[in-house]
């Protein structure tokens, strides 16, 4: 017979959305159980994208979450759109007083991990959730690393984990239920050993197409390329992606070194049609996705759980279901906004497959109307460092 286990909350998905989740319930002395199919290894040292907004640092320092994210990250007071050879700089803090901070997400899930341990949590690292059912009264079939089946019984389950999410199933009725889009083109990204060409970072769009200059550390640069979704990432010479990547940010010369690593993002927009079923939540991917133009993805998540974490401890304290009840609501303005906001930032940047001269034209007024007005600037400033957060 399957043996049973109980929590508060089971959450599936020890990503940064889970964690944070678990870190804030322990600190209203509400248990839970963290789940995830990949070992502890894997989860730190697989390298992600990071950038996080003020108000994101804010949340992880604040809560004894991550302290060092806001000492060792790069405060970051805003970025360059380079277009026509020129660039553009939008000063972030001149606009509205506010920055985001180079901290690369494997960084942050280490700090989340270290806390959460350090707190006596219980994450449970390669232990694959198979299924999850009865959104009231959730269950989730979990298999260990040794083969081993049982059940974790709980009063809510979290679907934390990721776009593949099996409590998707559980709330929307399907692994695809959601609003989708996908974009005709990809990055191909590189990490490479090298300073970092510029101080912040430059999007830069060109009739060869987008090309991001970024970094990871004062030895290591992130640069990005658009391509084809079917790109085979060792398709390209180093000597072919340098010259690329210099050929689509004329006017800045980049710092070239050994590179080592190579992979394609798909560009990719999906929404859940339901956040919340009976006892049952998604949040962070497993609730949505968005293209990496506009640097909301961890962000996002950080959003979703603070109203995740308000209702649960208020469901768990007084057994009241508003915060539950009213989280696909309050989730979703911030949702469709970064994803409208994504979708603009990718828009403007980016070279169609099918592109004519009048849409060549047409975008580069666009980031023309962007950096000349003052207003719109200020747009892309507010969007890019983040909407005030709940708990803020």
């Amino acid at each position: 017979m399957t043996r049973t286990e109980r929590t508060r909350v089971a959450i599936v998905g020890a990503g940064p959305a889970g964690l944070l989740l678990s870190h804030l319930l322990h600190r209203e002395g509400i248990d839970s159980v963290v789940l995830d199919e990949r070992d502890r290894d894997q989860i730190e040292t697989t390298v992600r994208a990071g950038i996080l907004e003020q108000g994101t640092v804010e949340v992880l320092d604040a809560t004894g979450a991550s302290e060092r994210a806001l000492r060792e990250g790069h405060r970051h007071e805003g970025i360059e759109l380079r277009f026509g050879g020129e660039g553009h700089r939008i000063d972030f803090e001149r606009l509205v007083g506010r920055g985001v901070y180079l901290y690369p997400q494997h960084e942050v899930l280490k700090d989340l991990i270290a806390r959460r341990l350090a707190d006596g949590g219980d994450v449970r690292f390669g232990h694959r959730a198979i299924s999850a059912r009865d959104a009231e009264n959730p269950v989730v079939e979990v298999e260990t690393p040794d083969g081993e089946r049982y059940e974790l019984v709980a009063d809510a389950v979290v679907g934390a984990d990721g776009s593949r999410s099996v409590v998707r199933t559980l709330v929307t009725g399907s692994q695809t239920g959601g609003y989708f889009r996908e974009y005709p083109f990809a990055w191909f990204g590189i990490l490479c050993e090298a300073p970092p060409s510029a101080p912040e970072l430059i999007y830069s769009a060109s009739p060869r197409g987008f090309a991001l200059v970024s970094q990871r550390s004062e030895t290591v640069q992130r640069l990005y390329l658009q391509c084809d979704p079917e790109l085979d990432p060792d398709s390209m010479s180093e000597a072919e992606i340098w010259d690329e990547l210099q050929a689509r940010v004329a006017g800045t010369t980049l710092h070239e070194g050994p590179i080592f690593q190579r992979d394609v993002l798909r560009f990719r927009s999906f929404v859940a049609h339901r956040l919340l079923n009976g006892n049952a939540l998604l949040v962070g991917d497993a609730a949505h996705t968005v293209p990496p133009t506009g640097a909301k993805g961890l962000n996002l998540a950080v959003a979703d759980v603070l109203l995740v974490a308000d209702a649960l401890i208020e469901f768990a304290t007084t057994g009241s279901r508003a915060g539950l009840d009213a989280y696909p609501a309050a989730a979703s303005h911030r949702i469709w906004r970064a994803q409208h906001f994504s979708w603009w930032m990718t828009s403007m940047l980016h070279a169609a497959p099918d592109e004519t001269e009048f849409d060549l034209h047409r975008q580069m007024g666009e980031l023309e109307s962007v950096t000349a007005s003052e207003h719109g600037s200020a747009y892309l400033a507010e969007a890019y460092t983040g909407w005030p957060l709940a708990r803020l």
